[in-house]
């Protein structure tokens, strides 16, 4: 049996990026929150990172490697995470296109960089886990 979603959750949904999300309904029409895709973190992309990466972590061919199915990205996380706190710069082949652009520092908080890595590492049809905070504060040392 398929539910609907009830009328006073539209603005709900709406400040939270409209369609953006995959919203589970569970057999009692309640929202499986697990299914909500790291808003916190979306909300960081939004804000910090999609000028580069663009809206679907697509990136721009040449200048900015995309997030999206990213081998390199996957690769390793702790570099990932590192990019985004320290910046990066020099050459770098992601799904066989080389990109040489810098990237600044991020000037976000710990769990923010947390965050903006959740989601990046499963937006997009990406199913690639989770970072922790413990992560983070690992690698920033």
């Amino acid at each position: 049996m398929k539910k609907f979603l009830p009328f006073f959750l539209i603005p709900f949904l709406i400040s939270c990026g409209g369609n953006s999300h995959e919203i589970s309904i569970d057999e009692n029409g309640n929202i499986d929150s697990s299914s909500i895709n790291y808003p916190e973190g979306e909300a960081v992309y939004l804000k910090t990172c999609i000028a580069c990466h663009q809206a679907k972590g697509e990136g721009v061919v040449g200048a900015f490697p995309p997030l999206d199915n990213s081998d390199y990205l996957f690769a390793d996380k702790d570099r990932a995470i590192s990019q985004i706190i320290k910046g990066s710069s020099g050459e770098m082949i992601v799904n066989g296109e080389t990109y040489n652009t810098i990237m600044p520092p991020q000037e976000l908080t710990d769990e923010e960089v947390r965050d903006v890595m959740n989601y990046i590492l499963n937006a997009w049809g990406n199913d690639e886990g989770e970072v922790t905070l413990e992560d983070v504060k690992r690698v920033k040392k």
